[in-house]
């Protein structure tokens, strides 16, 4: 692939869309953004504050501990803490930088003004508005498809800002409808580095540093840690341990942060940490290990454009998925390695529903990159599952269709019940 072909740009462009550091879970964030855009706008603190969200944003929230709040879960604690500690220029890293003193203030804020949420009535799997109150002054701010896309801004019945929403379209990001498995090899082997570099290197250090960090502390089940206590000596297990790891430190609210992937830090994590640890432990060259990281990366974004940001799907095969590809670019599988990886890996494992962000999507995310590499290896080995195999199609595009479709609008109904449940649950505890 030549840099002046659009597709050279098209992937260059979607890389640097996806790959950009989080601080925390991202919808929690997304959260804590939108209400520091909004206390911006009605500069001053509000008195009161209403949250709507979709269904697939309160799911992922309300489980997962919030960075710099003092170990604090949910949605209130997210938008207590834009309030008070956030800059909304970090976008995703709006509250990468808490004081002491700040967390204090954000258990106080949310111990003593009222933080409403409510089930936002909307089509979109990923909707959110946060509205401020203050004396006579209101400001709203809606975030829809992604976590930084503001469609609208709306402060005493002015609207500063209004942007048109479609779910079918991108929403201002690169069309990856020209995707494939073919182009994303193609470009991962021609692509000049100098282009790609500082976007990897910044994944490999920022993702490697929380798995060490999640290696070392106690951080949630401690999946990764209990991984390596089985086998210390097997790049397979590593790779998974890490991975795990990594998670288990950042959905226990540590501030470290991580590139992500497909507007997840678990995706992002995924995606690469199984690579970098894989190729290090086989001794890889830097110049196959970023090569490598293009593949699974891009495979995760592909796999992931017709799920959507948000749904019943584990995001974490999809990238379980990646991982195996890359982690099959890095032992010379070629094209039909990479393609058959990701059809066995996906038939094993693409039944995962996502019941929200907590300390068990460690554990899933081990599952994952197992799949992942598992599929290569029953390549390796002459195996295959074949088209007619449950959802297995005959050909590598009309499979990750098949999954797409499976997670965007055939588990619709299982994220209903799922959410369902979970608030059931809720009122159960609660009593």
């Amino acid at each position: 692939m030549n840099k002046d072909d659009v597709m050279y740009e098209m992937y260059l462009k979607i890389l640097k869309e996806e790959l950009v550091p989080a601080t925390g879970c991202t919808e929690p964030i997304a959260i804590a953004y939108a209400s520091a855009v909004a206390r911006k706008v009605l500069e001053t603190e509000p008195e009161s504050v209403l949250v709507e969200a979709s269904g697939n944003l309160i799911k992922n929230v309300r489980s997962v501990v919030v960075p710099n709040t003092g170990h604090q879960k949910g949605i209130p604690a997210a938008a207590a803490a834009g309030i008070i500690a956030g800059n909304p220029d970090a976008q995703l890293q709006v509250i990468s930088s808490v004081s002491d003193v700040q967390q204090k203030q954000i258990a106080a804020y949310v111990s003593s003004h009222p933080i409403k949420v409510e089930l936002m009535d909307t089509p979109l799997t990923f909707d959110l508005r946060v509205t401020e109150t203050a004396g006579a002054d209101t400001v709203s701010v809606r975030i829809a498809l992604y976590h930084t896309n503001i469609v609208n801004i709306t402060k005493n019945g002015t609207v500063l800002k209004d942007e048109p929403i479609s779910e079918g379209e991108f929403g201002g990001l690169t069309d990856r409808s020209k995707m494939s498995i073919e182009s994303i090899l193609d470009f991962a082997e021609t692509c000049d580095l100098n282009d790609v570099k500082a976007l990897l290197d910044q994944q490999i250090s920022c993702n490697m540093a929380i798995a060490e960090e999640g290696l070392k502390g106690n951080y949630g089940a401690n999946i990764g840690s209990t991984l390596l206590k089985t086998c210390a000596d097997c790049a397979e297990l590593k790779a998974r341990a890490y991975a795990a790891a990594a998670s288990d430190a950042r959905m226990s609210g540590c501030e470290m942060p991580v590139i992500i992937n497909s507007g997840s830090g678990n995706q992002g994590i995924t995606s690469s940490v199984p690579v970098i640890v894989y190729a290090r432990e086989k001794q890889c060259s830097e110049e196959k290990l970023y090569r490598a990281l293009l593949v699974s990366n891009l495979c995760t974004i592909h796999q992931k454009t017709l799920i959507g940001r948000l749904s019943a799907f584990c995001g974490a095969i999809s990238a379980g998925a990646g991982a195996g590809a890359g982690i099959c670019y890095l032992e010379d599988g070629g094209y039909e390695g990479i393609i058959h990886t990701i059809v066995n890996a996906l038939a094993v494992d693409a039944g995962v529903v996502c019941d929200g962000a907590k300390a068990s999507c460690a554990a899933k995310i081990s599952m994952a990159v197992e799949s992942g590499i598992f599929g290569f290896r029953m390549w390796q080995n002459g195996q295959q599952f074949y088209g007619g195999d449950g959802l297995v199609s005959k050909g590598v595009e009309n499979t990750i269709r098949n999954i797409g479709l499976l997670g965007h609008d055939g588990m619709k109904e299982t994220d209903h019940e799922i959410l369902n449940l979970m608030l059931e649950n809720d009122r159960k505890c609660s009593k």
